[in-house]
C-alpha cells in the first residue's frame, strides 16, 4: 500500500519524446525508456553528480554538506543514487537550499520495490519541491547485484561532471567515476587520510586522473559556470569567532570545542545553539559540528 509517493504517479518516456534526456545522445548502452515520478524537465537542465559511500565519516558529511550547497545555489540540478550517506545527503542539502535534485533508483519507482525504505521520505520531500525520481525499471522490479552497478552509468550519463566525496575502492561511487570518465565528463575527487578505508577510492581516482578539488569554486571554474555570490555570514561575537575557528580544520564533538577553546561549557552549547539556529554551522548528528560553508 502506497503511503509516501501516490501523489506523484509513475510515469514513462521513451527516447523519441522532445523531453528524453539530451545528455544520452551518443552516449553507448542509455536505455530507450525511463519511468519517473515528479518534474521530468529537469532531466535536460545542466546536471552534477555527487557520491560517495554509505557510511561516511564526519569529514565526508561536512564536505557533502558544504559543496552541494554551493553547486545547488549555482543552480546546478544534483543528480544521485538515493542510497544511504552521501548521497542522502547531496539529496537533503539540495532540497535545504531550494534547489533541484534527480534520484536515480536501480529499482522499480512502485513503493513496494522502492530501495532503500528508509529513504522513502526524502523521496517525498525530493518530488514535492519539484525534484525527480527516475528508473530504467519499470514498476515491479527489485533491486539486484546487476541492478544498482548498472543504474549508475545513467548517474553519470545525465551528468556535465561528478563529484566523488568518499568511497571504497570496491564501491558503486568507483563505478559511477568510471562510466563518466568512458563518457568522457570531468570527474572530481575529494583527497582524504591515507590511512581511511573510504578515503582510498578517491585517492586511487587522483592517481588516476581525476581532478582533486578542494572548493566547490574549483568546479565552477572547471564547468564554466558563473560563481553566485558567496553569502557573507559573520560570526557577531567573540566567542563565535573562536569556536568557528577551531571548526576550520574539520568537525568537531562539542566536547572536544570545549577543551580546545577553554570556554565554558555551559556558554559553548548556547553559543552553539545559537550558530545552529542561525545555520552558521550544523550538526552533524550525535553533538558534532561543522561550519556550514554558504
Amino acid at each position: 500500500m502506497e503511503r509516501f509517493l501516490n501523489n506523484f504517479p509513475i510515469q514513462q518516456i521513451g527516447s523519441k519524446n522532445p523531453g528524453f534526456p539530451k545528455a544520452f545522445k551518443n552516449l553507448p548502452g542509455m536505455p530507450e525508456v525511463l519511468y519517473f515520478r515528479g518534474n521530468y524537465k529537469i532531466l535536460n537542465e545542466k546536471c552534477f553528480a555527487i557520491v560517495g559511500t554509505r557510511k561516511p565519516t564526519d569529514y565526508g558529511k561536512s564536505i557533502t554538506l558544504s559543496f552541494t550547497n554551493q553547486l545547488a545555489k549555482s543552480n546546478l540540478v544534483i543528480v544521485s543514487g538515493l542510497a544511504l550517506g552521501i548521497d542522502s545527503l547531496a539529496h537533503q542539502s539540495t532540497i535545504k537550499e531550494n534547489g533541484l535534485t534527480i534520484a536515480v533508483l536501480g529499482s522499480g519507482l512502485d513503493e513496494a520495490c522502492f530501495y532503500p525504505k528508509e529513504n522513502l521520505r526524502l523521496a517525498k520531500e525530493i518530488l514535492e519541491k519539484n525534484g525527480c525520481l527516475i528508473s530504467e525499471y519499470k514498476e515491479g522490479t527489485k533491486g539486484a547485484l546487476y541492478t544498482f552497478p548498472q543504474r549508475n552509468r545513467i548517474i553519470a550519463g545525465l551528468s556535465v561532471g561528478i563529484l566523488v566525496v568518499e568511497a571504497k575502492i570496491k564501491s558503486g561511487a568507483l563505478i559511477t567515476a568510471n562510466y563518466a570518465k568512458q563518457y568522457k565528463k570531468p570527474v572530481f575527487a575529494i583527497p582524504n587520510s591515507i590511512y581511511s578505508a573510504t578515503s582510498k577510492g578517491c585517492n586511487f581516482l587522483i592517481k588516476n586522473g581525476a581532478r582533486l578539488v578542494e572548493s566547490s569554486n574549483e568546479i565552477l571554474e572547471i564547468l564554466g559556470i558563473n560563481q553566485t555570490a558567496e553569502t557573507q555570514n559573520p560570526f557577531s561575537s567573540p566567542q563565535e569567532k573562536i569556536i568557528a575557528e577551531v571548526l576550520q580544520n574539520g568537525p568537531l564533538h562539542i566536547d572536544v570545542i570545549i577543551e580546545i577553546t577553554k570556554l565554558p561549557s555551559q556558554a559553548v552549547s548556547g553559543i552553539i545553539c545559537i550558530m545552529e539556529l542561525e545555520n552558521k554551522i550544523k550538526n552533524l548528528g550525535g553533538n558534532t559540528y561543522a561550519i556550514n560553508y554558504r
